[in-house]
């Protein structure tokens, strides 16, 4: 099945148009609000380079998790 996204308003410009492997292996700072300097202050913290690595980050899934039991939970 085909999926189509518009991802615009939540990546920077230059990366707007390439496919879901090319932006997962972008810099975190390709994300729309997220700074060179945040990408420098993730990769020091957590090794986070890319948005595939933020996306697998054990930290940042246990938070998205917690997240989503409390809404369940509602």
């Amino acid at each position: 099945m085909a999926v189509s996204v518009d991802l615009a308003k939540q990546l920077d410009k230059a990366y707007e148009d390439l496919g879901v492997t090319e932006i997962l292996d972008s810099p975190v700072a390709a994300i729309s609000g997220v700074s060179e300097g945040d990408a420098e202050k993730l990769a020091a913290a957590f090794n986070i380079k890319t948005v595939r690595d933020l996306a697998n980050s054990k930290y940042f899934r246990l938070a998205a998790a917690l997240a989503e039991l409390e809404t369940l939970s509602k």
